[in-house]
């Protein structure tokens, strides 16, 4: 497995096998992998010649109040977890590769970025957004696979790709879910031990919201009340926001059908979560 950190070494390399007529998949992550990144590189491998991976904590998308010095790293242990997979690249860039002094261009998608979480983290997909582009163009992969569980950024990337003509196709990857049931997260690291049966109510949620969905409720306002009741029941608990929205938009919808996504965001203690789901689609550890 290579370790590339060069800008300009990354694109000759990826430039070489596209010559070759090689097959690049792309997983961009931040690191500190879990099984869900995991996950994501195993289908890449069976998707294409080569897989790249990129590990960069992009700080053009945390806010000032926001964990981007806390947010755990671990390259050796990333490392060590990417080969066992049969990953073939890392890409590895320093901040001074990505933003160069002088640095002052960003890609803003509009308004798929306005609601859920862009209500409450300004700017967050400003810099999710810039940062996928440049790591596309340098890259260069055929595909790029990213979670579902991040669902707002997956919709997100994939707006921009169209509307910029990107020549890459888009792969959404369904939500990876630890044994209990919340969605795999670096971040799930800082919930204390105490706070871990608050943090399973998430999941307890959407599938509430499911099973209301199955048993004929299609009002998104019953939805989202009961299920407010049941995540403030429990202890440690503060609700960002609960939503229902439609997929292709994420614009609030009052009615639920197939296709529709409830999102939620939810700070256990001082740890942010998201999780969401697709009504219709399966919600299964």
């Amino acid at each position: 497995m290579k370790v590339i950190k060069s800008v300009e070494k990354m694109q000759s390399f990826s430039e070489s096998l596209r010559l070759q007529g090689e097959r690049i998949a792309f997983v961009p992550t931040m690191g500190y992998f879990h099984e869900g990144h995991l996950c994501l590189m195993k289908e890449a491998k069976k998707m294409a010649d080569c897989v790249v991976v990129s590990i960069y904590v992009n700080p053009s998308q945390f806010g000032p109040k926001e964990d981007f010095s806390k947010y755990p790293r671990d390259l050796e242990r990333d490392l060590k977890m990417a080969e066992s997979v049969g990953v073939d690249v890392i890409f590895y860039p320093p901040d001074k590769e990505m933003y160069p002094a002088g640095y002052q261009t960003y890609v803003d998608v509009e308004e798929v970025t306005q609601n859920l979480c862009g209500m409450s983290r300004p700017g967050h997909f400003r810099g999710v957004t810039t940062v996928c582009n440049k790591l596309f163009n340098i890259v260069k992969p055929h595909i790029a696979i990213f979670g579902k569980k991040d669902f707002q950024q997956y919709i997100s990337i994939k707006r921009m790709v169209d509307d910029l003509n990107l020549d890459l196709q888009i792969i959404g990857f369904p939500t990876v879910r630890e044994a209990d049931g919340p969605a795999m997260s670096s971040r799930n690291k800082y919930l204390k031990k105490n706070e871990r049966p608050s943090a399973l109510t998430l999941f307890r949620a959407l599938k509430l919201a499911q099973k209301l969905y199955s048993n004929g409720e299609k009002k998104s306002s019953v939805i989202i009340k009961e299920v407010e009741k049941l995540i403030k029941k429990v202890p440690y608990t503060e609700i960002d926001y609960i939503k229902i929205c439609s997929t292709e938009t994420l614009r609030d919808v009052d009615k639920v059908k197939n296709q529709t996504v409830m999102a939620l965001a939810v700070k256990v203690g001082t740890t942010r979560l998201i999780d969401n789901h697709v009504f219709g689609d399966k919600l299964e550890i």
